[in-house]
């Protein structure tokens, strides 16, 4: 009895069609036919198709930037780059974490990312300066700030560099797949 237990808490969860379009913002149609097609991974139970959610991101990711996401997450605290790391590599993406607001500047004038996480409370450069002297480097790549202070100065300053999502502290790996599938979708309607 243990090793089927152990084996139905090995296996992720299978989520039906609807649940799918619902996670993905696609009509239901849309995904039976990628199935169907073999163009999405699914399983099919019957006549019914079922989906592993980790299989579907990876594949998401894959299919929106066309290769792995290099991201880059820029925040003091170590539990947060971790989280961030957890959430992202299972779904295919390389993941750059640095504590210091300096090294992220090397790191944005040395390496091309798909997407930058960016706490707005640093140390020695504040996220709002640090977002400013990142948009010097790159003004294309999209920036989400991460904070626990949605009502500070700082992210009213930063709204003075462009367009972000702001993703408010604490959130969950799921959210942070649900910022990279957001700009996936947004990068791919440009």
């Amino acid at each position: 009895m243990h090793w089927m237990e152990d084996k139905k808490a090995a296996m992720s969860e299978l989520l039906t069609v609807n649940e799918i379009a619902n996670y993905l913002k696609l009509d239901p149609v849309t995904v039976r036919r990628k199935a169907a097609k073999g163009e999405m991974p699914a399983i099919k139970l019957g006549k019914q198709f079922r989906f592993d959610r980790d299989q579907i991101d990876k594949w998401l990711l894959h299919q929106t930037v066309g290769r792995p996401a290099h991201i880059l997450v820029i925040d003091d605290e170590p539990v947060v780059g971790q989280l961030f790391r957890d959430s992202l590599e299972k779904s295919g993406c390389k993941v750059t974490t640095t504590l210091s607001g300096l090294e992220a500047l090397e790191l944005a004038a040395r390496q091309c990312f798909d997407l930058i996480f960016l706490d707005l409370v640093m140390p020695k450069i504040d996220g709002s300066e640090l977002f400013r002297r990142i948009r010097k480097i790159d003004k294309q790549v999209p920036i989400a700030i991460i904070t626990g202070y949605p009502d500070s100065e700082l992210l009213i300053k930063a709204k003075e560099q462009g367009p972000f999502i702001i993703m408010i502290k604490p959130f969950t790996g799921d959210e942070i797949l649900q910022a990279v599938h957001t700009f996936s979708r947004q990068s791919n309607s440009l």
